[in-house]
């Protein structure tokens, strides 16, 4: 049998297969699975088990950025405009999320 806490944790908790590697995204706030006015700006950490990855990613997600403030002078093609895998995963659920790295290489 499962246990409750299990079915129903008490932090968003999100198990991912991201480029064939399995990791995981968590956040401690709790009010992120109850609380849609938290999504507005919140932290959540990633960790993939890799030997690349020395330290936990802390990364800052913000919902309500704005698509135009981006550098238009990019051409959305060129490699500086590639996102990360797990950024993409972010956006599935919060679509149009910017995401800050907070100074950690971004992960490909």
């Amino acid at each position: 049998q499962v246990c409750p806490r299990l079915r129903t944790p008490r932090l968003p908790v999100w198990l991912c297969s991201v480029t064939g590697r399995h990791s995981v995204l968590f956040g401690t706030d709790s009010h992120l699975l109850s609380d849609w006015k938290t999504e507005r700006v919140f932290h959540l950490y990633f960790y993939n088990g890799q030997q690349e990855q020395t330290k936990t990613a802390h990364l800052t997600i913000d919902t309500h950025s704005h698509h135009w403030e981006e550098d238009r002078s990019e051409d959305p093609s060129s490699p500086g405009k590639r996102r990360p895998s797990v950024e993409m995963a972010i956006r599935t659920k919060w679509a149009g999320a910017t995401v800050s790295w907070n100074g950690t290489d971004p992960f490909f």
